[in-house]
Formats: structure tokens, sequence, C-alpha cells
């Protein structure tokens, strides 16, 4: 699972999805997070999925490449079905002991577990189309605003950033140390479920030494190149809006009158 993990990695294809503003993509997929929400009928996901897939073939990204960070969430997937399917009351459809299934409970397994693809895809391409740089400046930017009430916007930008690169390191790292885990005989990707989880610790303790590790070597590297949060940094290619970018305001303001109209109207 740890091989297959691309949520929170950059895909590096030219598209006209990577080459929107940042600030742009951010809003968008706000927008859409809570677009989500705004419906109560399946009816509302035929517009949330056709959309969903225009940004897909537009950002140039493989569905291979999404599939694969869908992987990290299919035990969340699996229990929330479980517990949807189960312990939601209403009209019966199948009944054994103290077990039962029923209409309702069907339908908002369906529901529920749509929902979390389509938060967890959505989410996911803001970080495939965008670097951890971009999103750092887009959210300084979006908030500095905030500046006025002496909150520490550029501290926050930074710690996010970090986190952020942190997170393909991370993944890199863990996947030496199964590959050393692998040399010395430990065949932890072909185990069982309960070995799999008791020699997981074997590969985050080493992990979260590593981290330590870089976390320490990186604060010493920004104190070496005396690294302010006080001091105002220029930037080498600051962010500016394109018509292209301005054009999107209206097309999610459409996307979330159509989702509203369409559940209304079209209940299923």
């Amino acid at each position: 699972m740890i091989r297959n993990m691309t949520i929170g990695t950059y895909y590096p294809v030219d598209s006209p999805i990577h080459r929107l503003d940042p600030r742009i993509k951010l809003i968008a997929v706000l927008v859409f997070l809570v677009s989500l929400f705004l419906f109560s009928s399946f009816t509302g996901y035929f517009v949330v999925t056709f959309c969903l897939l225009m940004t897909v073939c537009l950002s140039r990204v493989p569905v291979s490449h999404i599939f694969k960070g869908m992987r990290a969430i299919v035990f969340l997937l699996i229990f929330t079905s479980i517990f949807n399917l189960f312990f939601t009351s209403g009209d019966i459809l199948w009944e054994w002991q103290f077990i039962h299934i029923t209409y309702q409970g069907v339908r908002q397994t369906i529901f529920m577990a749509m929902r979390l693809i389509y938060l967890v895809v959505g989410s996911s391409m803001l970080t495939y189309t965008s670097t951890p740089g971009q999103l750092t400046e887009a959210i300084e930017s979006l908030l500095s605003w905030l500046k006025v009430f002496r909150v520490p916007v550029h501290d926050f930008a930074m710690m996010l950033s970090l986190a952020l690169r942190f997170i393909p390191l991370l993944l890199s790292e863990a996947n030496r140390i199964l590959d050393a885990q692998n040399a010395r005989g430990a065949d932890i990707e072909n185990a069982g479920f309960m070995k799999k989880m008791r020699s997981m610790v074997s590969i985050l303790v080493p992990l979260l030494v590593s981290a330590t590790r870089r976390a320490y070597e990186l604060g010493l590297a920004m104190e070496a190149r005396c690294y302010s949060s006080t001091r105002k940094n220029t930037k080498m290619k600051p962010l500016r809006m394109r018509v292209t970018d301005f054009l999107m305001l209206p097309v999610m303001v459409g996307y979330v009158v159509a989702i509203i109209y369409v559940d209304r109207n079209f209940m299923l």
C-alpha cells in the first residue's frame, strides 16, 4: 500500500489545469468540497461527476495514477460502508437474527461511499496539479487580509509548505525501509493482514527517526541561511491572474447553481 500512495504528490505535466492560478484552484477545490453537501439525492452526482471527469481529462493526470491514491482510503471506505449498511433503520430488505439491511441503509451506504471517493479525488487534484510552493503562495495570498489582526499568515503557510514537501520524502523513505526489510527476509507485502499490522512497527519506528532527523537538519539549514518570518521577502515568480483564471469564477458559480437546480427539480 505504501508503494502505491500518490496522494499529496505533484504530477508534472503541461495541461490547462496546471497552468491555472493556484489561488483559483484552491477556491475551486473548496467550492467542490462544499458542493458535495448541497444535495441529498443521486441526481446531484450527475453534475459533480461530469465536472470532475472534465477536470481529470483537462489535467492530463492518468486515471491509474488517481486510483493508486484511492488505495489509502480503502479501510475507511469499508468501515463507513459497513456502519451505514447495518446500522441504518428503515424498510427491511434482509434480516438474520440481530443483523438487518434496510433500503435506506443501502441508499445511504452508496451515497456516503460516493461522497467520500469524490472528496478524496477532488482534493487530490489540487496537489496533483500544483507544486507545494504554489500552494503555499496561494494560501498566503488568500489569507493576507488576516495580517490586519496580526495573524502570522506567513508562518502558517510555511508550515503547510514544509508538511506538503515532506509527504513525498516520507513515502520515499518508507519504500526504502520496506526494501531493506525485504532484503533481510521479511516478506511484509505478501503477509496476512494481522502480520502486516504487527510488522508495521518495524517500518514506523525507523520512519519516525528519519523524519525527526530530517526536521532537525532542515531547521539547521534555515538558521544557516538566516531565515526570518518577520522579514519581508520578495518572490521570484509572483502570482498573476490571467483571463482564463477570471473566467473560472463564473464557471464555479454556474456549477453550484446547476447542482442546486438539478437536486430540487430532478429528485432520485
